[in-house]
């Protein structure tokens, strides 16, 4: 970028955007050092800037920037300026900064004859609608977690009625209750956590497809996220699969035996 120097001494110079850049130089020349012309005006390119992927910034317009004393007094001739762009660090409160910055204006004014627009409500509203999808999903997700936990439970109880005998058996050559307890709940477990890595296998080729066809923004997996998911699908195993193993471990051994 230019700096204070190029601002005090009218540089021609200009920093311009990735548009630009393949607009005016689509056949792969770096532009750095070369000059272009803008109202008849020769401006030396000293920057690009990177290509905006936030989302907000997917304009196809040329744009460039040059110091505001070259834009004024040598291409221009206006001599105001029609808005200014303010960035605050991440650390200072935005509506203490819009507020020293209107009573600066205010005083060098002596008028109002200026109003603002404070970005941080935009960022609000993105916050609340992103806390609102958040909240959305997480309910979907719950529900979709019940009903698995419920058919997990389910399948177990069926588990159990159907091996009654072999419980008998086990528990005659000796298997304590707690023997039983965890052999079920071990199935219980390997059931939801098969079916958890299956999760996270579906959700990496989808993504795969995902990325292929769409080119603006990627899909991505943090490691906490997969980590997460299945440190969930084995705890929706342990809390889901104790009823039916507590079941099992509470047989009487005769009863079992004699069960058809």
């Amino acid at each position: 970028l230019y700096d204070a120097d190029d601002v005090k001494n009218n540089a021609q110079v200009v920093v311009i955007d990735q548009n630009t850049k393949d607009k005016l130089f689509s056949d792969g020349t770096n532009p750095i050092g070369k000059t272009i012309l803008f109202k008849k005006r020769p401006l030396r390119i000293i920057g690009v800037t990177e290509k905006d992927t936030s989302g907000f910034g997917g304009s196809e317009n040329l744009q460039i920037w040059a110091p505001y004393t070259t834009v004024i007094n040598q291409i221009s001739g206006q001599r105001y300026i029609n808005s200014i762009t303010v960035k605050i660090k991440d650390d200072v409160n935005s509506q203490a900064a819009e507020k020293g910055l209107n009573e600066l204006l205010l005083s060098r004014h002596g008028v109002k004859d200026f109003f603002m627009q404070n970005s941080d409500s935009i960022k609000q509203t993105i916050e609340s609608a992103t806390s609102t999808m958040t909240l959305l999903i997480s309910s979907i997700a719950f529900i979709s977690l019940f009903v698995g936990g419920i058919g997990v439970m389910n399948i177990m109880l069926v588990s159990v009625t159907e091996r009654t005998k072999e419980i008998g058996v086990r528990m005659a050559i000796g298997a304590r209750q707690s023997n039983i307890l965890q052999q079920f709940l071990i199935e219980a477990v390997l059931i939801c956590l098969i079916g958890g890595l299956a999760g996270v296998l579906v959700s990496f080729g989808i993504s795969t497809l995902f990325n292929y066809f769409v080119k603006e923004f990627t899909m991505s997996f943090s490691t906490l996220s997969i980590v997460a998911a299945v440190t969930c699908s084995t705890v929706i195993g342990v809390v889901f699969g104790f009823m039916p193993a507590k079941r099992a471990s509470q047989l009487n051994p005769i009863d079992a035996l004699a069960h058809d």
